[in-house]
């Protein structure tokens, strides 16, 4: 689960980070022909005439891909991007979304799930063959061809009802933390109250909840139910923002945390308040401007940072990833969040958009990718069949790109054809 502060919306799996950052526009080579550029990947003219609320359309295949254009290859199997090979993460991540669909939670989920031909029984044998294909493929065309002959794919329909999909990001920081309050580590995680189930609405907010300088919790009903202390005050937020945190204690040992519930509120992005007051423009915000900002006016994070009326609760994980709702780990670049009231738990998909990269010069740029992902998280901001957060992983490294991915790009679920499940 997660959060994510970028201005745009931020979720809650834990939630992902939007800040308003200039949106990437998927494109290729000045000679690439323009059907590679855009159309070819938008919701067919003829199924956008027909009148459907379902937020998934069955549409024909993408593949072969169009010449010249190796952004609809997953590359990064076989290695892109200067990154290794991640036959086997992806692997893993199948495997994850396979025990959970064997669960009576997938069984219940399924039931209640909406669009037209697409069943648990279904997700799981496509997830089956995928797997089988994966493995004895030797290069992405190889892929995409069997794909293209087995597999039937489910566009979101998206923000326009054309396909378009606003990708965001999120990623587990790493934080130091103690287990007891000190004159350094003052700022407080919190465990689940037993009792939230039983609490009145509206829930009491952030500032009701810990005081508008994150301390003043001991005095209400969030006493007692500290659960780590971290250094600075911006710190506990952030995690509550990507719902899970890496933590180095100060005994020289590790654990994580991982979100464990919420209250009532929607998340309201405190970018987006900068931008309201004028404290920063909305046009090229990204997260470490934001930050920045908080860094030289530390002051403003008890007059902003109240002014999100949500507030998020932990589990310690014990060193366990960051865990998604459908209850299985997440795995870096093949992990993805989406609105679970649309889309299917657990599933096969395609994302395409751009995403940032380190180049070999340590320097960040974009480029546009596809990958195949497991949809196994869902996020407070993530609503509507045009968004997807996309798990990055944890660490720095994570988070300076988390921090500056907003694009907009398209999603594709993978069904076996009716015929050969």
């Amino acid at each position: 689960m997660k959060n994510v502060l970028k201005i745009i919306a931020i979720s809650f799996p834990v939630m992902a980070t939007i800040l308003l950052v200039p949106i990437h526009r998927l494109g290729y080579g000045e000679l690439s022909p323009r059907e590679c550029r855009l159309e070819r990947w938008q919701i067919p003219t003829s199924v956008q005439q027909q009148e459907t609320k379902s937020p998934l359309v069955s549409i024909p295949s993408l593949f072969p891909c169009c010449q010249g254009d190796n952004s609809c290859l997953d590359q990064q199997i076989w290695g892109e991007n200067s990154l290794a090979p991640d036959q086997k993460s992806l692997l893993t991540s199948i495997e994850r979304s396979l025990q959970y669909l064997q669960t009576s939670v997938a069984d219940s989920a399924y039931k209640r799930y909406k669009v037209a031909g697409i069943t648990r029984f279904r997700v799981i044998k496509s997830l089956q063959r995928f797997r089988e294909l994966l493995l004895v493929s030797k290069s992405p065309m190889e892929l995409n061809a069997a794909i293209a002959q087995e597999f039937e794919l489910y566009q979101s329909v998206g923000k326009d009802l054309k396909g378009s999909v606003l990708f965001t990001a999120y990623y587990e920081p790493i934080y130091a933390a103690s287990r007891f309050p000190t004159p350094e580590y003052r700022y407080p995680v919190y465990r689940l109250p037993p009792d939230l189930k039983s609490w009145r609405k509206p829930h009491p907010t952030r500032l009701e909840l810990e005081g508008a300088d994150g301390l003043q919790a001991a005095k209400g009903r969030l006493r007692g139910l500290e659960l780590f202390w971290l250094r600075l005050r911006l710190e506990p937020y952030l995690a509550q923002i990507q719902g899970s945190a890496r933590l180095e204690l100060t005994d020289g040992t590790q654990t994580t945390i991982g979100y464990a519930g919420s209250t009532a509120y929607d998340y309201k992005s405190i970018g987006r308040e900068l931008a309201n007051d004028g404290k920063l423009p909305l046009q090229g915000m990204t997260m470490p401007i934001i930050l920045d900002y908080f860094d030289k006016r530390p002051q403003d994070l008890d007059i902003y940072i109240p002014r999100d009326p949500s507030f998020v609760f932990f589990q310690e994980n014990h060193g366990a990833p960051a865990q998604g709702s459908i209850q299985q780990l997440l795995t870096p670049e093949r992990s993805i969040a989406t609105d679970k009231s649309l889309m299917p738990p657990g599933a096969l998909a395609l994302i395409r958009a751009s995403f940032p990269f380190v180049n070999s010069r340590g320097k960040m740029e974009h480029r546009v990718v596809s990958r195949y992902v497991l949809d196994q998280d869902t996020g407070g901001a993530i609503k509507g069949a045009g968004r997807v957060d996309y798990f990055l992983g944890a660490g720095k490294v994570a988070g300076l790109r988390a921090g500056v991915t907003v694009s907009d790009g398209h999603l594709y679920y993978l069904l076996l054809k009716e015929k050969i499940k």
